[in-house]
């Protein structure tokens, strides 16, 4: 692995049960694992230049936890991965028997004074 070509951010996401997580996460949404650390619950995910790492809530080792975590976790926070097919992605996510909080939609974001439109 060439730790240069490493995100500059890098989510690191408590999951309440790392095998499923990483089922979706994989399978689901076509992340690939990069590298995993068993012993301590652990592992870090790629897809198409996005990393995210995962790691059972309640597992073993550093846990950076500064409140008690309750279901669903995750709450208040909403990661962008941009990928080039997301109708693939989100037929497979819909295949799944998931049921997204919003629709899939094109929307027009201003930066600046720029518009962007997005899918």
């Amino acid at each position: 692995m060439d730790w240069t070509d490493a995100p500059k951010l890098v989510p690191e996401l408590d999951v309440s049960d790392l095998e499923t997580s990483l089922v979706f996460y994989t399978r689901i949404l076509g992340f690939t694992v990069l590298y995993q650390r068993p012993e301590e619950a652990f592992a870090c995910l790629e897809l198409e230049g996005a990393w995210l790492m995962l790691e059972a809530a309640d597992g073993p080792g550093r846990r950076f936890r500064t409140a008690p975590l309750v279901k669903p976790f995750g709450r208040g926070a909403n990661l962008q991965v941009q990928v080039r097919d997301v109708r693939a992605a989100h037929r497979r996510y819909l295949t799944a028997g998931y049921e997204p909080l919003i629709p899939l939609e094109a929307r027009t974001y201003r930066v600046e004074a720029t518009e962007r439109r997005l899918l």
